[in-house]
């Protein structure tokens, strides 16, 4: 099968979507399908045409319009493309938009990976809305199926109610051999430290470090030498900063910037529980990095909304809160770190979860399945 991916990055660039696609990817490859990605060349990479058997092709772009990529090349270069399926991925309207028009043209079946609903801040939240309720059908009413990776969000989305007969559910995967415990992963055992991690710009805000920092005020009143841990980049890095001081918790705060990836492995081994408070069910798709944490058989602590949320809960892999509840929050991180043996039981559950459900290879099984079923008709 020839298949076409047109995410709007790609590796070497860093984020969900652009793992996902890079994992699905590699996965169906070894089982002796043609994956071509189209991408924006963002961040500028001129030699890495090839990956793990996976082309890729990447064009140049004029400018965004909010975080998106325009890459004017992008309607010509699909149409020139030989494929039987093509997998688009939202939020990214800009490659979803051309994708769906010209499989459309071409006669071939559209796939819709749905990871949240597109909003914005400011004039950007009208752009969504306005894009929401014109483009967005005509893009959901083209695919063949739309894939999301968490059954709650049929519920939540306003958008895809209508479209329930094409949906399926599939969700993200972890990579169990890269992330794993360490011979050193009891190094934080003494130290109380708790792990945060994400992109520190104003669409990430619904992460939720904001009542993370509050909690953890509380957590300092219980353990004297809690430490957390805030990794990543961005625009309200010293916002973030400040928000610490002024609760007097700047030195129980550690800013580490951005975290290369033969580097994370090693946070997720050092810490003693890691939290993702998420405050949004319409921007938070999945939470794979919770994910990440259980495989390195870590106790993690994460709200109600995030995708493994159910799973978290039923194997007793961490504790799972209602969002913005900066007590519960603080009660839960205090528990954890208070027992050493809750935290190895839970830290052992997320691991075997992990294991048995969310490995790539299973996750490619699922969405090759997909393809095979609207291609075949």
């Amino acid at each position: 099968m020839k298949i076409l991916q047109t995410p709007l990055h790609f590796s070497p660039f860093i984020g969900g979507t652009e793992n996902y696609v890079y994992e699905v990817s590699k996965e169906l490859v070894k089982y002796g399908h043609d994956v071509t990605v189209i991408c924006a060349n963002e961040p500028e990479s001129k030699n890495i045409n090839l990956l793990d058997g996976i082309e890729i092709k990447r064009l140049n772009y004029v400018g965004k319009i909010s975080a998106t990529n325009i890459t004017p090349t992008l309607p010509f270069e699909i149409l020139k493309e030989d494929f039987d399926i093509v997998n688009t991925h939202l939020p990214s309207p800009w490659s979803a938009d051309w994708s769906a028009v010209i499989s459309k043209i071409k006669g071939k079946p559209l796939i819709l990976t749905y990871y949240n609903d597109i909003v914005g801040i400011g004039i950007a939240d009208y752009i969504a809305r306005f894009y929401n309720l014109t483009n967005l059908k005509i893009v959901l009413g083209i695919a063949k199926k739309i894939i999301i990776t968490q059954p709650n969000y049929l519920k939540s989305s306003p958008y895809l109610k209508k479209y329930e007969n094409k949906i399926e559910i599939i969700p993200c995967g972890v990579d169990i051999n890269r992330f794993k415990p360490t011979k050193d992963k009891n190094k934080g055992n003494n130290q109380n430290v708790i792990f945060f991690l994400s992109i520190l710009n104003k669409f990430h805000r619904y992460k939720g470090l904001d009542y993370l920092f509050r909690a953890v005020k509380i957590v300092k009143k219980e353990i004297k030498d809690v430490k957390l841990i805030v990794g990543g980049q961005g625009e309200l890095l010293d916002y973030y900063k400040e928000i610490a001081h002024s609760l007097g918790i700047g030195n129980n705060v550690e800013f580490v910037g951005f975290i290369p990836e033969d580097k994370i492995v090693e946070y997720f081994n050092e810490c003693n529980v890691f939290v993702l408070p998420s405050i949004s069910s319409k921007q938070e798709g999945f939470g794979i990095v919770l994910l990440e944490a259980m495989a390195c058989e870590k106790p993690v602590v994460s709200t109600e909304i995030v995708g493994v949320a159910d799973d978290v809960e039923k194997t007793n892999s961490g504790i799972i809160l209602k969002p913005k509840d900066v007590e519960a929050l603080a009660n839960a991180i205090i528990t954890i770190l208070k027992d050493k043996e809750l935290a190895n039981k839970m830290g052992k559950c997320g691991r075997k979860l992990a294991e048995e459900k969310y490995t790539w290879k299973r996750v490619a099984k699922m969405t090759e399945k997909v393809y095979k079923e609207v291609v075949e008709k």
